[in-house]
């Protein structure tokens, strides 16, 4: 057990809490310890590989785990946006759905491939397509927050008044004027991110088909 292992452990148990947080507190304390644990999460991500690399700590456990908790987390993440998701449609669930069945197919390859398997090796493309999933997800997860005290705090205000405090014509006392353009803003891009993620992780995908093609027509 070394610390890059520990790492990828950490950020394996924190797939499921992201989830599972929603389930056990209220808003808006489940979108902070959500937000946090998956940036912080994520970060592992990247130091895990480089430590070990660094300090020629690579382990079994370690080429095994670091995947499964990949890919733990950005599904469970997903999952969490497709419920949790105030304004949740198509233009959402469709990239949530690509990547989704990606992951799927791209893991039962592997295990049907086997020792085999070691020809389908992780490209650079693949490694972006992790990275723009988990920055997507932390922007929507992000749009949470800024939703939840722009409902909590607009409740019950007339349009005259949300809209007055966008103009600077009424005192903007909740910081509305920060947090309307903030809920907006973080949906937009997380959603356009998360296509964007979802393109990169089909590519990816047809390209470990067509690599692995080969070796299916010999089985």
């Amino acid at each position: 057990m070394n610390i890059p292992n520990i790492l990828t452990i950490f950020r394996l148990i924190a797939a499921p809490a992201v989830g599972l947080v929603y389930v056990y507190l209220p808003t808006p304390y489940a979108d902070w310890i959500a937000v946090s644990l998956f940036i912080t999460a994520a970060l592992t991500d990247y130091l895990d590989g480089y430590l070990a690399r660094k300090w020629k700590q690579i382990t079994n456990l370690g080429r095994m785990l670091d995947p499964i908790a990949d890919k733990a987390m950005v599904l469970i993440a997903l999952l969490v946006v497709a419920i949790r998701g105030p304004f949740v449609g198509l233009d959402l669930l469709t990239p949530i759905i690509i990547i989704t069945f990606r992951e799927v197919f791209v893991s039962g390859l592997r295990e049907f491939l086997g020792d085999k398997a070691s020809t389908l090796k992780v490209t650079w493309l693949a490694k972006w397509k992790t990275a723009s999933q988990m920055v997507a997800i932390t922007v929507i997860l992000a749009s949470f927050l800024f939703g939840h005290y722009y409902w909590a705090l607009s409740s019950g205000m007339s349009d005259e008044i949300v809209f007055g405090i966008l103009d600077g014509e009424i005192e903007d006392v909740y910081g509305l004027r920060w947090i309307i353009p903030g809920f907006d803003w973080s949906l937009f891009i997380g959603k356009w991110m998360l296509w964007i993620a979802a393109g990169l992780t089909l590519i990816t995908g047809l390209d470990y088909f067509r690599k692995a093609l080969p070796i299916l027509k010999e089985i």
